[in-house]
């Protein structure tokens, strides 16, 4: 069947509207795709500015909390640093309050010593002063110890001075002292000077005797 000029040339209309309707239709659809990419990245922007700028805010706050950690730091030195000053320098005061009683002691004892020269009466106050003393020292750790004649030569506690021959201490042992030691709690800060037996005079006779033979 021949279609008819008018209705070829209303098909030709109708196609150029449809074609009108979908090069609208690509245009709209392609602005809409640009103004949804600009929004995108209008807010990634935004976004982006936004995190840079909480970014910029914790690190000035972190850094201002360095600064004030860095300064109570600082402080803290400069307090421990004078608490120790004062410790080492006030360190002994008790043990001088204990010693005081027994100065006052002494310079009593002179005195009195110099108003009646009664040497007796000195030498008791001298005694009592030296055991108020001893007992001070004890408060804090501080201890005498004198070896016993006939004891053990021990190098952590003696310290030889010089020997001798003994009739009755065996080689080896103590038997002079010179000195008193003294202990700071268990160590040992001032040995005992003493002196010790080389052996005795017979013992060392026969060994003479057994060599020359």
């Amino acid at each position: 069947m021949v279609k008819s000029k008018g209705n070829q040339e209303g098909f030709s209309m109708q196609e150029a509207k449809e074609e009108v309707r979908e090069e609208v239709k690509e245009e709209v659809k392609d602005k809409v795709e640009e103004e949804k990419k600009e929004e995108v990245s209008v807010k990634a922007e935004a976004d982006k500015e936004s995190q840079e700028q909480k970014i910029d805010e914790e690190l000035k706050y972190w850094k201002n909390m360095a600064l004030r950690y860095a300064a109570e730091v600082e402080n803290l030195k400069k307090s421990f640093k004078r608490e120790k000053e004062e410790y080492y320098k006030f360190a002994l005061e008790s043990v001088f309050k204990e010693l005081l009683p027994a100065i006052d002691n002494l310079e009593r004892a002179l005195e009195a010593f110099s108003q009646s020269q009664n040497i007796e009466a000195l030498k008791q106050g001298v005694e009592l002063t030296l055991k108020s003393i001893i007992q001070a020292l004890e408060k804090f750790g501080l201890t005498q110890f004198e070896p016993a004649i006939g004891e053990p030569f021990h190098p952590n506690f003696h310290e030889a001075l010089s020997t001798e021959e003994h009739p009755e201490v065996p080689s080896g042992a103590i038997t002079k002292v010179y000195q008193k030691g003294y202990k700071l709690h268990e160590r040992v800060i001032r040995p005992a000077l003493v002196c010790v037996s080389s052996g005795k005079s017979q013992e060392k006779s026969e060994t003479q005797q057994k060599s020359e033979n």
